[in-house]
């Protein structure tokens, strides 16, 4: 990268240290980009428990198999959890049984995840462009927000976007840089593994139709027509999914909940969920206007920029960059038309759209207008939480009425993020206004981590509320819990008893089986909510434990009402047993 006329090299010049290729020199790229995805991804790693909405589930998921053996059927709970494969799951077993420790355990596999995925961009832009491409690459997509910020969550999502990305760089580096069928192969295994993540990781074998089409229209495709390669791939594809599909399916012929569990992962939660999902359902142009343009920063702001740049490759018959924007268009397409929508669908497409911005990015980094929109963007978030601190400072009960809780004051993490965004600003200036930005996003990711996270977790967690609940109920022999979410029974420390939390029954319909489970032995205690409290327990003696997940709990003892008990289906009841104490807390 050259440094602007007249202006000096800036830090970024520097960083980018243009002009040599040697081993040493990528080793050196490979060392500073993991450092920066530390810096980004791992700040606050191990301050902080699992949290809502889907955290808990998963860790739960884990803890389970670790405890049972069993790795076919994930259980949330005791029952079984059928709305996702298992490969997540195994991922952060593994991670809790290594690290001995959930708090670091259950954010790890995405964490790595983060790390692997801008590797993969590197090295596919360093053997297709040369190294100072692959190092703007990498960089924009390590402060491109919605890639960051998912790498800090226990979702699948991130781990699926680097086992597409792996399969998008595997079919690559053989249908554009190659002949590599090595790699092909490896891109085929690697959307096998992404079915058994999640039922969408066949995704980047659809890559291939544009590659395709294109070949066939003369354009530079060194791999195109290897043959019987396709069917090896397909083979290649089938071994992966069977890794778990072939035993699930000998193990699940026996019938009962197992078969069940079987239809319903099969073709509930892939064909059904698709075309017409039962939540999260926003119009078809949700992306496209709610995630985009918000979260897909600073990145999605160079397209002005781009657009140009991208119609010239596509004249000029550049495939690569071709089959990557084709790639992107095919990701946001399919979950654009499905029914139900969450920002984070889109993520895989983040990689691909950096790699396909790279040719160019050397030369937008430096430039006038890109470096100002970076600046312009550092300077409106500090702005933005220098606003909020004040706002929160002169109204001290504003956060209790967003949150519907007081958890957090937060006028010193704001103020720490506007003094250090200030002072990173004012050091940097506009001719390093990435590195302001980056800076700046850094400052706050690592305040979120470092400050925030330790002071909320306890009731982030749900940790607080069931001590409060453990201390109430010391004397009970037996607890159940009744629309009760899972960072609930994660943060148990003794057994309990639940109907059907992972069915999603309404608390009234759970309240009933509960109550023929409460009336068939004495010494037992509900844990139930305020609607299943007026559903079937208005006459028995209830202690108010306050106010939790914006809803009034209640501890139950004493008589239910009749109608319900003669309702009730004990069978429903599931007992959940907690593992040892050390992988529910570290401390």
């Amino acid at each position: 990268m050259t440094a602007v006329p007249g202006s000096g090299a800036t830090w970024l010049d520097r960083l980018l240290r243009a002009g040599r290729t040697s081993d040493r020199d990528v080793l050196l790229d490979v060392l500073a980009l993991i450092a920066l995805a530390l810096l980004l991804m791992a700040t606050g790693l191990g301050l902080r428990d699992p949290w809502p909405a889907d955290e808990p589930r998963f860790a739960l998921v884990a803890q389970d198999m670790l405890r049972s053996g069993d790795w076919l059927f994930p259980r949330v709970g005791g029952d079984l959890y059928a709305d996702k494969p298992p490969l997540f799951f195994w991922l952060m077993a593994a991670s809790m049984a290594l690290t001995g420790s959930l708090q670091v355990g259950f954010l790890l596999p995405s964490l790595l995840a983060g790390i692997g995925t801008t590797l993969l961009v590197y090295d596919l832009l360093r053997r297709a462009r040369g190294r100072e491409v692959a190092l703007a690459g990498a960089f924009v997509l390590l402060i491109t927000f919605q890639f960051v910020w998912q790498a800090r969550q226990a979702q699948i999502d991130g781990v699926l976007c680097f086992i597409t990305t792996l399969s998008l760089y595997g079919l690559l580096r053989h249908v554009a840089l190659g002949p590599a069928p090595g790699w092909y192969l490896a891109g085929w295994a690697a959307a096998g593994f992404g079915v058994i993540t999640k039922g969408v990781g066949f995704l980047p074998l659809l890559a291939l139709i544009p590659h395709a089409i294109l070949a066939r229209r003369g354009w530079p495709a060194p791999a195109h027509g290897l043959r019987g390669l396709p069917l090896a791939g397909a083979a290649t594809l089938l071994v992966a999914i069977g890794v778990w599909f072939v035993p699930m399916m000998i193990a699940s012929s026996a019938g009962g909940d197992l078969l069940d569990y079987r239809n319903e992962i099969l073709f509930t939660q892939t064909v059904t969920r698709y075309a017409d999902a039962w939540h999260h359902h926003e119009p078809v142009w949700y992306y496209l206007t709610n995630v985009i343009p918000a979260l897909w920063l600073p990145l999605i702001a160079l397209v002005p920029w781009l657009w140009p740049r991208w119609r010239t490759a596509v004249r000029e018959r550049d495939t690569l960059v071709a089959v990557l924007l084709a790639w992107v268009v095919i990701v946001l397409l399919f979950f654009s038309l499905s029914s139900g929508k969450r920002g984070v669908y889109v993520l895989p497409a983040v990689p691909a759209l950096a790699m396909a911005a790279a040719p160019w990015l050397p030369e937008l980094l430096r430039a006038r207008g890109p470096r100002r929109l970076a600046f312009v963007l550092a300077i409106g978030l500090t702005a933005l939480m220098t606003a909020a601190a004040i706002y929160f400072a002169v109204d001290s009960r504003a956060a209790a009425r967003i949150v519907d809780r007081d958890l957090l004051q937060p006028v010193l993490p704001l103020a720490i993020v506007a003094i250090a965004g200030a002072a990173a600003i004012w050091l940097l200036r506009e001719r390093d206004g990435w590195l302001a930005y980056a800076a700046t996003l850094g400052i706050l990711l690592a305040t979120a981590g470092f400050v925030v996270y330790p002071r909320i977790d306890a009731d982030r967690s749900g940790r607080a509320f069931m001590a409060r609940v453990e201390e109430a109920s010391a004397g009970v022999a037996e607890l159940g819990l009744v629309g009760a979410k899972e960072q609930y029974l994660l943060q148990l420390r003794r057994p309990s008893t639940n109907f059907g939390h992972a069915r999603w029954r309404e608390d009234a319909a759970e309240a009933a089986d509960a109550s023929a489970w409460l009336a068939a032995r004495p010494g037992r205690a509900l844990l139930v909510t305020r609607a299943a409290l007026e559903a079937c327990f208005k006459g028995a003696t209830a202690v108010d434990m306050g106010r939790e997940n914006r809803k009034r709990w209640y501890l139950v003892t004493g008589d239910a009402d009749p109608g319900c008990v003669e309702r009730g289906d004990r069978s429903r009841a599931r007992l959940y047993v907690p593992p040892n104490a050390s992988l529910n807390t570290d401390g």
